[in-house]
């Protein structure tokens, strides 16, 4: 796909700095309960809370946070508090198609925050379904380069059921249908161990090219939006030249 190299640059940068935001534990926490109570407490049966678990794993979330937060689930632990999944979609600075993934227990707040930052920065929010059209929704899962080389990831992702292998330099992404997630994932696991990440996701099929000013609010933008104590995920088709994604890494 074209760009995707410069899109998976760009979220790379992203998810280094998010692992320094204060409230990143507090997101895994609540997308770790949310899985359990719809899938059950046991990682072995439940393909979200083991990718949930991993993600939180890999920005070195405690062991006994990730168990408080799987005991929330329990029957006999339940705090009560019942959390939405919510899509908000808009455009960026520039045309940037923009979907975000909530979980909240409170809808009204979550939307008015999400609406007041698209409006201070520059963009507009729309309704559902504005710009899911510019995305696919798949399964997603990366393992690191030093795993297999290409035609062997590719060989075992195809066997597993994936419908698609990308590799290079950064590792290897590997993409399936939605409804074959845990099974492929349970089948690569078998197969290479632990990925790197995994999870659904919205993967962009049409690019917004950007220059650097609109890469810049655009970042201001996604920055402010990830801030949100409800706010999992975002996902974006922005795509920019390395020359513009090295001019951001260096602000």
């Amino acid at each position: 796909m074209a760009g995707h190299s410069k899109f998976k640059n760009i979220m790379h940068r992203k998810g280094a700095q998010d692992k320094k935001r204060a409230g990143v534990f507090n997101k895994h926490a609540r997308e770790i309960t949310v899985a359990a109570k719809l899938g059950g407490i046991d990682p072995d049966m439940n393909p979200r809370l083991r990718t949930a678990i991993s993600a939180a794993r890999a920005v070195n979330m405690p062991n006994d946070r990730i168990k408080r937060a799987v005991d929330v689930a329990s029957p006999d632990n339940d705090d009560g508090t019942i959390y939405e999944e919510i899509r908000y979609e808009g455009y960026g600075p520039g045309g940037v198609a923009i979907i975000i993934q909530a979980l909240t227990d409170n809808r009204n707040r979550t939307v008015a925050d999400v609406r007041m930052l698209f409006s201070k920065n520059g963009g507009t929010l729309g309704e559902t379904n504005s710009v899911a059209f510019m995305f696919d929704r798949v399964g997603e899962i990366v393992f690191p380069i030093e795993k297999g080389d290409a035609d062997t990831m590719f060989e075992g992702a195809v066997e597993a059921g994936a419908e698609n292998v990308e590799s290079d330099d950064e590792g290897h992404f590997i993409y399936c249908a939605v409804e074959d997630y845990g099974d492929v994932l349970d089948a690569l696991e078998k197969q290479f161990g632990t990925p790197s990440k995994s999870g659904l996701i919205w993967r962009p099929k049409i690019m917004g090219p950007v220059e650097l000013e609109q890469a810049q609010t655009n970042m201001k933008l996604i920055d402010a939006l990830e801030d949100l104590d409800d706010v999992q995920s975002i996902a974006t088709n922005m795509d920019m030249s390395d020359e513009v994604a090295a001019q951001l890494d260096a602000e």
